[in-house]
């Protein structure tokens, strides 16, 4: 039976394994780890996503860097802190997992539905390009009275109307989920890379 929940939040992944597993937690007894997909899209860009998933899922799967596979699961977001400043980290919690062997294979896949509520006054801007965007932080509920915040960020015309609407307006979204390279200066003048991880909305009501 799928908890309830998981239509108000679900991830459809299928990309190559980029990272070896590697202990992320254990909660009652079970072990979680924790490794990256990447997902390429039409454009060529890849995404590279974190993927976290019971033991109890891959416990018999050969799991090896290159190797294709299908996530099915759910966006979850928690706390870090790093450096002394929060961090917030965005990863895919998988329920199904699948190690694709078929040949031909499958052609990547990236689809993301949420249904939530705005829980941040939305940011519009203009990008360096001349586009029309819009940051969103979505509050996602899910069980024992938990809640997910997701940036998402709009384009275009739903970036126009996004900026417009109030904190609490619950909205239902379909997407991406991206990953985004950005430099960062610390107090020292170092730069270092950091990658940020958004939804790209496609579709919202």
């Amino acid at each position: 039976m799928e908890e309830k929940g998981f239509e108000t939040n679900s991830a459809i992944l299928i990309g190559i394994v980029l990272t070896q597993p590697v202990v992320s937690h254990k909660s009652y007894g079970e072990t979680f780890y924790c490794f990256s997909i990447g997902v390429d899209r039409k454009s060529g860009y890849r995404d590279m996503i974190q993927i976290i998933v019971s033991e109890r899922l891959i416990w018999n799967v050969e799991l090896g860097t290159g190797s294709l596979v299908e996530v099915l699961g759910q966006i979850r977001t928690y706390n870090e802190e790093q450096d002394g400043r929060n961090k917030l980290n965005v990863v895919v919690f998988a329920r199904e997992f699948k190690l694709i062997t078929e040949d031909p294979f499958p052609a990547h896949e990236n689809k993301i539905n949420l249904e939530g509520f705005i829980c941040k006054k939305p940011i519009g801007r203009i990008s360096p390009l001349g586009r029309e965007i819009c940051d969103i932080m979505l509050a996602v509920n899910r069980m024992y009275n938990k809640s997910d915040y997701i940036p998402c960020i709009a384009w275009g015309r739903n970036a126009g109307y996004a900026a417009n609407l109030a904190v609490g307006t619950k909205i239902i979204i379909t997407g991406r989920i991206q990953s985004r390279e950005y430099r960062k200066r610390d107090e020292e003048g170092n730069v270092e890379t950091k990658i940020a991880y958004e939804v790209s909305i496609l579709k919202l009501e």
